[in-house]
Formats: C-alpha cells, structure tokens, sequence
C-alpha cells in the first residue's frame, strides 16, 4: 500500500513538473517576451561584428560575385585609407520620370546594402565612413548594362540589378537600374568611368 502511495506520489510530482515547465515556456515564448531577447541578441551580435578588426584585406567571395573568374581583386584596404565609391546605371531606353528613377536608384542601393550585409559588412563600414559615396550614371540600354555587370563581375566587384515589379510605368520584370560597388575608386571607374552622368 506505502510503495502505490509512493508511486502515486511521484507521478503527481512529475505531472507537476510537467505542468511547471510547460507553463514556463507558455509565459517565455510570448511575443513581449521573446522579442526583446531577440533585439538584445541582434545588438549584442552586431556589436562583436563591429569590434573585431578586419583581418587583412577584403576580397569577394568568388562564387558570388566574380562567378568563377579566376581574377580576385581587394575591394577595400584592411587600413580603411583607399577611396570606395558606388556607381547606380540607369537605362535612358526605359525612359523613366525623375521620380521614377530615384525610386529605382534607391532600390538598388539598399538591395546592395542588404547583400553586402551578409557578405561584407566591414566593406560597408568602411563605405559608411567616409559618406557613402555614389555617383548616378546612364547607359544605352539592357545590353550595354549586361555587359557592364559582367565586366564588374569579372574584376570582382560586387554588382545589384533592380527588375522593376512593373506596377507604374514600365513592364513587369525590366531591369531598371544596376548597382556597381562599393569597391575601390580606381576599380569602378575602370567599368562605369565612361558613362554619362545623369
């Protein structure tokens, strides 16, 4: 009779603890309380990102940028001196209003800033540093910037195009504008030097 008591016992004891713990992930897993965790986590995560030097010089990974080109070049000084610059080049055969093109200028800086986060985030550092510079430029049409995305490529510079979701005033899927950079002056200049500014 004692050992069913006992037994009893510890099963209500262990249904208990059971009932506890799920109790305690109901309460933790609730949106205001696991959402500063989540905050917390990025900030703390971004701030070791921040405090740890760049070792040596940056150089694109070469299955993302340069596609198997066997050329690798430094996109940015490991002593942040060098000169980066980004260059936006808007097809003038689309013939797109002001307020059109801005609107595509400014997505193919972010969605290169949002690439390069993953990839290079000292390279954006070192970009934001000295005021992110960018410089807006034309080209003929969408083979002259399918061949200025691969000589970008090529040398290994990052490179970003917008496809325009066609809601307004060109057709679904045209590319709009293509991002070349941040990467050193020289190397950008190489690709987009002799383009028209806009």
């Amino acid at each position: 009779m004692f050992g069913s008591l006992r037994i009893a016992s510890q099963h209500t004891r262990k249904n208990q603890q059971q009932k506890q713990e799920r109790e305690w992930l109901t309460l933790s897993f609730k949106p205001e309380n696991f959402l500063p965790g989540v905050v917390i986590g990025f900030i703390l995560g971004l701030l070791l990102d921040l405090s740890q030097p760049g070792k040596g010089s940056l150089k694109l990974k070469k299955k993302k940028f340069s596609e198997g080109r066997p050329q690798q070049r430094s996109l940015a000084s490991s002593n942040g001196d060098e000169e980066l610059k980004m260059v936006l080049v808007v097809r003038r055969d689309l013939k797109m209003t002001t307020g059109k093109i801005a609107s595509q200028c400014a997505h193919a800086a972010t969605g290169m800033y949002a690439e390069l986060m993953q990839s290079h985030r000292s390279l954006l550092r070192q970009w934001e540093q000295i005021g992110q510079p960018k410089i807006v430029v034309t080209c003929k049409n969408q083979q002259e910037m399918n061949k200025l995305k691969e000589t970008a490529e090529g040398i290994g510079l990052p490179t970003f195009v917008v496809a325009d979701a066609g809601r307004t005033q060109v057709v679904s899927g045209s590319k709009t504008v293509l991002a070349v950079g941040p990467g050193p002056k020289e190397s950008v200049d190489s690709v987009t030097g002799k383009l028209s500014l806009l």
